[in-house]
């Protein structure tokens, strides 16, 4: 039997020899520290968002675009943060990536009240997610330059597994800032980032960069169509399913990645190395990262408002209740790295879909009990099916980066995660209002409110959720307003049997990616396969050069 190795990856052997010159421990500190800030913005911003609305008056949909923006603009330039950090030197787009990054940061927790107000925050959001696009895939790559191929491996899962669980902090740090301000959520990035500069400078980290040309069409097409997409499966809520503009973005947005895919193939170096996906246990630790992604990120949002909404909770309550899902999620990210040391990744991404499929079928099968208690051991089964598969199927895509760069590589992995948490806010969120406000049109007209103030109230509940529904109820002695105020819990149970249909939706999500698992062929990458590969025409497109 192999003894399994982690590749050293193509084009190694071009590395400068300085490379050991770098402080190992350090340059992970400050990679972990500056990716943590993306980790972390992708859940505090759902934990801020019901006090969000509430000040500054966006609407349900609004709120939404202020999530997903950040996520779209992740998936859409991930793919060209991980080529540039190939051209231009990955510590030097690291840099540049964080500093845009804590920038933008400042300038959303600066937003003004008033009409200007959701624009502002979708803008720099987005560029936030601009600057991690640039930023994470070149601190991945700084990780992997910095560590010999013998501690690779380690360092890869302790990357993977640790910035994972860093996501844990959004919630409890969102809910405890919440209390004072929701626009210190943006401002905490400030220290962090300095922490991540200032170990940066001190592990001297030696710059590794290739003379290649940048394919500009191939990032112009990669954004459209991830926007369009995106768009589209976003305002199908407004727009509705039947919307000829909804099907027009959906599928022109797929037409363009069709586009863009056909384009790559006949250029001589593309954004991506599409041949990648050759390798069928790439092709499905790409699947099953997709429908687990659908998952992992939106559920931050969605039950966080749920939690405060249908369950009354403050925001240091609401993040927790989304404790228990990361209490199961950071035990079993540990022995997921443990499984793919010793079996490889299949083992680890079948258990990990399997608990996470059936993890939240029973959590959303209790959200109606309305009572934390009774669901924690669920959201904990849910956290713990994740924790077992996104450490192993993100290392195991990186350690297959056969004939591509590992930024170009890691690049296709962040690009898909964040497309799918991206469309898996979307069309969750879509979802939620439809049937959020056919079961309160329901329940009010079953209660004698005219059919007219029913659809206006049920409209408002699913458009303006602002996590605090006691501070909503209606006032006045008139008959509408009694019946309203006297319809508020019934009201907490429409919303909560709503979330029934979205945690249901990711349970299916990893139902899929169970599936998935089985087809990964098992094989783990050894020196032996690596030496066997064929370099791709026109040499080496890895590691890295002068």
């Amino acid at each position: 039997m192999r003894t399994d190795k982690v590749p050293q990856g193509p084009g190694a052997a071009d590395l400068p020899a300085g490379r050991g010159a770098a402080n190992q421990t350090l340059a992970l500190a400050a990679m972990l520290f500056a990716v943590s800030m993306t980790f972390i913005d992708q859940t505090i911003v759902s934990i801020a968002a019901p006090s969000i609305v509430d000040e500054l008056g966006l609407s349900s949909s609004g709120m939404q675009w202020v999530v997903n923006a950040y996520l779209l603009s992740l998936a859409a330039f991930f793919a060209l943060g991980g080529r540039l950090s190939d051209i231009i030197g990955h510590k030097r787009v690291m840099l540049i990536g964080t500093l845009l990054f804590v920038v933008s940061s400042v300038l959303c927790g600066c937003v003004p009240a008033g009409d200007f107000a959701q624009t502002w925050l979708i803008v720099f959001r987005a560029a936030q997610g601009l600057g991690a696009a640039l930023m994470f895939p070149a601190a991945l790559a700084v990780v992997v330059a910095v560590f010999p191929v013998e501690k690779r491996g380690r360092a890869l899962a302790l990357f993977f597994g640790l910035s994972g669980a860093l996501t844990a902090v959004g919630p409890l740090l969102g809910g405890w800032l919440t209390a004072w301000t929701w626009r210190a959520i943006f401002w905490v990035n400030v220290p962090v980032a300095v922490i991540a500069l200032v170990l940066a400078a001190m592990a001297h980290i030696p710059e590794h960069r290739r003379r290649e040309k940048l394919d500009v069409p191939g990032a112009v097409l990669v954004a459209v169509g991830m926007g369009l997409s995106v768009l589209g499966f976003q305002q199908a809520s407004a727009w509705g399913w039947s919307s000829v503009a909804t099907w027009a973005c959906i599928v022109g947005g797929l037409g363009v990645l069709a586009l863009f895919c056909r384009y790559e193939l006949g250029v001589a170096e593309p954004l991506i190395t599409l041949k990648v996906f050759r390798d069928r246990a790439f092709t499905v630790d790409m699947l099953v990262l997709f429908f687990a992604m659908l998952a992992f990120v939106p559920v931050f949002f969605f039950a966080s408002v749920y939690a405060q909404v249908s369950l009354s909770a403050s925001p240091n309550q609401a993040a927790l209740y989304l404790l228990y899902f990361f209490i199961g999620f950071g035990i079993a990210s540990q022995w997921g790295g443990r499984i793919l040391d010793r079996h490889g990744a299949r083992p680890a991404m079948k258990l990990g879909t399997a608990l996470g499929a059936a993890g939240f079928a029973l959590w959303a099968h209790k959200l109606t009990d309305l009572s934390m208690h009774d669901q924690w051991p669920y959201a904990a089964l849910a956290g713990a099916g994740i924790g077992f598969l996104l450490a192993p199927a993100s290392t195991d895509a990186v350690n297959r980066s056969i004939g591509a760069s590992y930024g170009e590589v890691t690049g296709i992995t962040q690009t898909v995660r964040n497309y799918a948490a991206s469309i898996g806010i979307a069309v969750f969120g879509t979802v939620l209002t439809h049937v959020t406000t056919d079961k309160v049109v329901e329940t009010l007209t079953s209660r004698g409110v005219p059919a007219g103030v029913a659809g206006d109230a049920a409209r408002s509940v699913s458009e303006a959720v602002t996590g605090n529904p006691d501070a909503q109820e209606p006032t006045g002695d008139g008959r509408i307003a009694t019946l309203m105020r006297d319809s508020m819990d019934a009201l907490r149970l429409d919303f909560a049997e709503a979330n029934q249909w979205v945690f249901y939706g990711m349970a299916i999500a990893l139902a899929i990616a169970y599936v998935c698992a089985h087809l990964h062929p098992g094989t783990r990458v050894t020196g032996d396969i690596l030496a066997e590969t064929p370099a791709p025409p026109g040499g080496s497109r890895g590691g890295g050069g002068g």
